[in-house]
């Protein structure tokens, strides 16, 4: 591409480089080809600028919109697999697209889509689904083209020719009958899972739903679990407009007018059930508006008039206004207030035993949480100084004051940070005004002795704010000694309610790693007085320690942090991380023996669970480690290494082996990351230990681990490989063989995921630049493995499985295929690899519309590509003369697959391998 036009794509370019742009965006548009260069550059990410990017998909747009009938079949395919190729990176991209680009690519697809949809795509949405599944990157791009292809067939500003006008009647007819249920259940799927998690989805979700249900099947759409979600959605303030207007648009689907009045009624009644008609005078007035949109179709007066009344945003006109007069800002205050009073528990609320009320008033509470975002967007000055006054107010009398107004007050602290958000929690720095303020609450809080209140609430509040405003303690460091006593006496981890030991254990943690610059005069200290907590509970005696298992997990992980991040010289954390882990160990072997002499089950699972939680612990001690800070440079190599010592011998007991197992294993791809080849002579008689007498789900997890070491170690672990590698195949046949009842898909789905797991294993052997592991198994053993892998490319019909197993061939082919290969080699080629190439994609399970399969298809490409590489005129006259003429293929076509197959550039070639075969299938 013209690299000096493309510079006068940027909004700040100068005019002639605006012009010379522009003119060759006319060229491009004229060019023949130009449009294959602009794919490319999508489908290969080579360029990084924004503006480049949109004109690419200009380009494409201009070629679909004007010129789609020009191209040959395998130029429109391309066209297809660009896209999805653009599609699925979108999915890895550390950064999503922005928004203009996102919206142009939505266009192309649903240019693409009404061309080919009823002629040539008719898996378009099952294919756009099978790569977007349910990543928020790819639902948010599968939502943009559902609401451009809307646009493309119903929208009214858009003029359109009589023929266009019937081809858009036909593609929603067909629509109807093939695919609208299954986009419908997509669109519900999209508003169940990302309910609590994304607003922004869902969002453009009902915006979606709003617009198809003008055309679609309204029972799809007006039924029990749509309606009740929409109605959940309408309850929340960043979704309610948005479903407000969807529900609007399911009203006024035009139909018969009995069976309208109808859904209107039945609507009306479900709204009020729901509550939706008692608006109070603090409501949202944008939500009211739009709620008095779908309101006002029903016959009812009384309702109308109820809804007008409310229809003033207030909040939202006070938000376009440069200035506040005095009664507006009292206005907001009043509401300020109200939101306050609203925040308040009452006195029935149970701490101890939450039920559904208790939990309809922590909805609530988010819902009032986010009216307050909006008053800090109106005024946050006022909002600042509503909450400091009521904040200073209330702990000055603390010790008088009843619980709810001490835990609002500290609420209201708390909510601040996101009201005011800054970026990074600096809060203390830029605004002076702001800073100052909240430094001054900061200061109250933990000097007003509130941590003592005697109500959960309270405590919990206050622990919950200090550690949201960690930095202030950078700015006044000499109130951290008060705070961490807080934490580690009756206030925190010792307190009599186990809910708010278990939160702090938490808090704790975080507190302590944010602030683990200013935590060295402390470190001693603080691992003194958490000693207790780190005693690894017996499962006996009915004895119940202060800290769950998962509680200690955050309490290890602190005293780790602590040690590695202090100021000591390597020898003091030595001793300390030894201090740390010498009694779990001790108490590891104790109960091992224990649970080889155990007799009752119960018992058995009790002391498993125990062994288990020890391993957790001393693997949660090493995650302070870094590249600054490795466990060599900190001197603890050996501590960790004594942990392996003790925790191995855990895998030759014959009881509890699916936990004990498990624990080990996650310990061991901890450690291969921490003590790097230090691990290494521990493998081999772990390897041992979990090889014998294993299930599919044993193996499965067994295989990342010596993936793991395969991948990092390479060379360093070839002797273990070459020694361990057959055993470890002969675990997997044995599981695969074993019988299993037709229906049982539990047993079919673990021998498939087994079957994955063994492949990748194999391509990490191979990609690892470790071929001669297999080589030196000897002939016999080779063949099989090879047959393996011919069979998962061939006879499984699991596409996954399929593509590694084709990497899996041409790299074997790349490294023995040439003339100086092993004995034999060259035989297996044109014997089995070369006839996989064909039998897989001919077989109808090989699905050419399924994104995974055509995955699969593109590495069959490689491999024969390669196979070509490494065996030159060869391979050519064997497909010419011997085996495609065994398949009956036409001579002509002969000649244009071998030609395809000779052409330099590997995606010709791809592509040509897709038209082949869809050729070729009946």
């Amino acid at each position: 591409m013209d690299e000096q036009a493309l510079l006068g794509l940027n909004p700040n370019a100068d005019s002639d480089f605006r012009q010379r742009a522009l003119a060759y965006f006319e060229q491009l548009k004229i060019s023949p080809d130009a449009w294959q260069v602009c794919a490319e550059a999508l489908a290969q990410k080579t360029y990084s600028d924004d503006h480049v990017k949109f004109f690419c998909f200009q380009v494409l747009e201009h070629q679909v919109k004007y010129k789609y009938s020009e191209l040959s079949t395998a130029q429109q395919q391309l066209i297809r697999e660009t896209l999805l190729s653009w599609l699925q990176a979108q999915m890895q991209n550390p950064q999503p697209e922005k928004t203009f680009i996102r919206n142009k690519a939505a266009q192309v697809f649903a240019l693409l889509f009404v061309t080919e949809y009823l002629t040539k795509w008719p898996k378009f949405f099952f294919d756009i689904l099978s790569v977007v599944d349910l990543n928020p990157r790819g639902v948010d791009l599968y939502l943009r083209i559902l609401m451009a292809i809307d646009s493309e067939l119903v929208d009214r500003d858009v003029v359109h020719t009589s023929e266009e006008a019937r081809r858009n009647t036909l593609i929603k007819d067909t629509m109807r009958e093939q695919c609208i249920p299954n986009l419908v259940e997509s669109w519900y799927q999209i508003l169940h899972n990302y309910q609590y998690t994304n607003s922004e989805v869902l969002c453009q979700c009902l915006e979606v739903v709003g617009a198809y249900v003008s055309w679609i099947d309204l029972s799809l759409i007006a039924n029990d679990r749509f309606i009740n979600m929409l109605l959940g959605h309408m309850s929340v303030e960043v979704l309610r407009e948005e479903a407000c207007d969807c529900l609007f648009e399911i009203v006024n689907k035009g139909m018969d007018p009995v069976d309208k009045m109808k859904l209107v009624e039945s609507l009306c009644q479900v709204l009020q059930t729901a509550g939706f008609f008692s608006i109070d005078q603090e409501e949202d007035l944008d939500f009211v508006a739009r709620f008095s949109k779908l309101l006002l179709v029903h016959e009812d007066d009384d309702i109308s008039s109820n809804i007008i009344g409310f229809c003033y945003d207030y909040l939202h006109i006070l938000k376009q206004l440069p200035v506040l007069s005095d009664q507006q800002k009292a206005n907001v205050e009043a509401i300020m207030l109200a939101v306050m009073k609203k925040l308040t528990y009452d006195e029935e609320y149970n701490f101890e035993n939450e039920g559904e009320d208790e939990a309809m008033f922590v909805e609530y509470r988010k819902q009032l949480k986010l009216l307050l975002d909006r008053l800090a967007q109106v005024s946050p000055e006022l909002v600042l100084a509503s909450v400091r006054r009521v904040f200073s107010a209330t702990l000055q009398n603390w010790q008088t004051t009843r619980f709810m107004e001490v835990e609002v007050a500290v609420r209201l602290l708390y909510m601040l940070a996101e009201a005011l958000p800054v970026s990074h929690g600096a809060h203390f720095s830029g605004d002076v005004s702001k800073a100052s303020a909240l430094q001054d609450m900061m200061r109250t809080l933990v000097t007003s002795g509130v941590s003592s209140y005697q109500h959960t609430s309270v405590t919990l509040e206050f622990f919950e704010t200090v550690v949201r405003y960690e930095k202030f303690f950078t700015v006044e460091p000499q109130h951290i000694p008060c705070v961490l006593m807080a934490f580690l006496d009756h206030r925190g981890l010792w307190h009599s309610s186990a809910k708010v030991r278990s939160r702090t254990a938490y808090l704790f943690s975080r507190f302590v790693k944010s602030l683990n610059k200013q935590m060295n005069p402390y470190i001693e200290e603080i691992l003194n007085r958490i000693q207790d907590l780190l005693a690894l509970s017996p499962p006996e005696n009915g004895y119940q320690s202060l800290l769950s298992s998962d509680d200690q997990l955050f309490i290890y992980e602190t005293a780790g942090a602590l040690i590695v991040n202090s100021e000591y010289p390597a020898e003091n954390k030595q001793a300390l991380m030894k201090d740390l882990l010498t009694p779990l160990m001790e108490r590891f072997k104790v109960l091992l023996e224990k649970l080889m002499m155990a007799q009752d089950e119960e018992r058995q699972a009790s002391l498993a669970d125990s062994l288990n939680h020890a391993v957790g612990f001393a693997s949660r001690t090493s995650k302070a480690f870094s590249n600054k800070q490795t466990v060599k440079q900190c001197g603890c190599s050996q501590v960790y290494l004594d942990c392996l010592q003790t925790f191995l011998p855990a895998l030759s007991c014959p009881l509890q082996k699916d936990v004990l197992r498990s624990g080990v294993r996650t310990f061991l791809h901890r450690m291969i990351i921490c003590l790097e080849e230090e691990v290494l002579p521990f493998i081999p008689s772990a390897s041992e230990h979990m090889l014998k007498d294993c299930e599919a789900k044993d193996l499965q997890e067994f295989i990342p681990l010596i993936n793991q070491i395969t991948a990092k170690f390479k060379m360093q672990v070839s002797p273990f490989l070459q020694q361990m590698f057959m055993p470890l195949l002969h675990a997997i046949f044995e599981v695969l063989l074993r019988p299993a009842e037709d229906n049982d898909q539990s047993a079919a789905l673990e021998k498939q995921m087994l079957r994955r797991s063994y492949f990748a294993f194999l391509q990490t052997v191979t990609g690892s630049g470790m071929s001669e592991v297999i080589a030196n198994q000897g002939a016999e053993n080779v063949e099989r493995v090879l047959v393996t892998v011919i069979q998962g490319a061939v006879d499984y019909p699991d596409p996954i499985a399929q593509k590694t197993c084709f990497i899996i061939l041409s790299k074997l082919v790349e490294l023995w295929g040439g003339k100086d290969g092993p004995v034999g080699f060259a035989d297996f080629v044109y014997k089995h690899i070369v006839p996989a190439c064909f039998l897989a994609p001919l077989k109808q399970t090989f699905d050419l519309a399924d994104a995974q399969t055509v995955l699969a298809l593109s590495e069959c490409a490689v491999t024969l590509k390669t196979i070509h590489l490494k065996r030159g005129p060869e391979c050519v006259q064997y497909l010419q003369q011997e085996y495609l003429p065994s398949l009956q293929v036409a001579p002509e076509i002969i000649q244009e697959f071998c030609q395809a197959l000779q052409q330099p550039d590997a995606k010709v070639f791809k592509n040509y391998l897709k038209v082949f075969f869809q050729r070729a299938k009946p």
